[in-house]
């Protein structure tokens, strides 16, 4: 009986967010986000619609996903609003807006069975964690402690993707104070390091190693192209590809950083289009982008400008329809996840979240 008081109470919650934001003016159809008798969420947005793409993906086979990012950034906690917004209004609102699963962030619950019971209540999944290696800088045994660490975790949760990117010498969560104790930061696309001849061997075999453990466990080994980091541009990409098992090594697409790094994300499409597994749907807002390369702007200052956006922002420079076809064309099977950082004081949250939603049902049909 609590526990339904409970639910119920939630319900009201959200349904009272919703009306304060004036979500009931959108022409939207309500409908069970989730066939989990436990779920007492819906979702506002209908569940197919005929698809732009042809052909499109298996929807029993590919899950839509978005990151907690635009509610409340997992590198700078700071980027939020006052008083923060709390984790279960963020699960409350992706479920919503009709998404499947997310990525874990440091405001969820630290203990996995108080994390389970909010992501069931919603019908929700942990799509990924990030295990950010350091193979470059002499640190193999502290990254695949890390990583054995996040296997447990996602064998807790039911997934089997393990997102990971190479740390070593990055800089785009590194601060340097001016005078005035403001943050400049370090401008990622001239500073990001240059690995040589070694470390490249190194990274390479490290993550051959990380995968084969991976897929011993019964995980995909995905690895994430980073602005600010090692492996950032086309060049990078195939050489990460060239020197990796396919069998262990996967590529995961995220269209925002290729395009931040002037990589066309569907010339890359095309290139991996087999060794992609794992997608991260990433706008850019092209003036924002221009203007950060202009002045050196660093990444976290970039995205406290507002650099990022979903897919269906009309001010976005990224086209994804074709992007998201050279997948389908390949019979593309896992996560599609939503992923824009943004500040939640400039870009509301849950309304972004519809915006994609919305646009990415109109191309793939659910």
């Amino acid at each position: 009986m609590l526990s339904k008081i409970s639910r119920i109470f939630r319900l009201s919650i959200v349904l009272a967010t919703l009306l304060l934001v004036g979500i009931t003016s959108l022409p939207l159809t309500v409908m069970a986000a989730t066939s989990d008798s436990n779920s007492v969420l819906v979702s506002l947005v209908s569940s197919t619609t005929k698809p732009l793409l042809d052909p499109t993906f298996d929807s029993t086979k590919v899950k839509l996903g978005i990151t907690p990012t635009g509610w409340s950034n997992s590198d700078d906690l700071t980027i939020d609003l006052n008083p923060p917004i709390p984790y279960q209004q963020i699960l409350s609102e992706i479920a919503l807006s009709g998404y499947k699963g997310t990525q874990n962030a440091p405001k969820f619950p630290k203990a996995l069975v108080d994390l389970q019971r909010e992501l069931n209540i919603r019908g929700l999944r942990i799509s990924e964690p990030w295990v950010g290696t350091e193979f470059t800088i002499g640190k193999g045994k502290e990254t695949f402690d890390e990583l054995e660490k996040q296997i447990a975790f996602m064998k807790a949760m039911g997934g089997n993707t393990i997102v990971v990117a190479e740390l070593g010498g990055a800089v785009h969560q590194q601060k340097v104070l001016d005078e005035n104790g403001v943050d400049k930061g370090v401008d990622p696309l001239v500073n990001r390091p240059r690995f040589d001849g070694k470390q490249w061997s190194d990274l390479l075999a490290g993550l051959n190693q990380m995968g084969k453990r991976a897929k011993e466990e019964g995980m995909q080994l995905m690895y994430h192209p980073h602005i600010g980091t090692g492996v950032e541009n086309a060049q990078d990409i195939c050489r990460l590809m060239a020197g990796t098992n396919p069998e262990y090594v996967n590529l995961l697409l995220d269209t925002g950083h290729l395009y931040y790094a002037g990589v066309n994300p569907l010339t890359i499409a095309k290139q991996h289009a087999n060794r992609i597994k794992h997608v991260h749907l990433k706008n850019i807002r092209q003036s924002v982008l221009d203007d950060s390369r202009k002045t050196g702007r660093s990444f976290l200052n970039s995205i406290r400008a507002g650099i990022f956006t979903v897919p269906g922002d009309p001010n976005g420079a990224i086209d994804f329809q074709p992007i998201l076809q050279e997948l389908a064309k390949v019979n593309y099977q896992g996560w599609l996840m939503v992923e824009a950082e943004q500040d939640p004081n400039k870009a509301e949250p849950l309304q972004y979240a519809l915006m994609a939603r919305q646009y990415l049902q109109k191309l793939i049909g659910f």
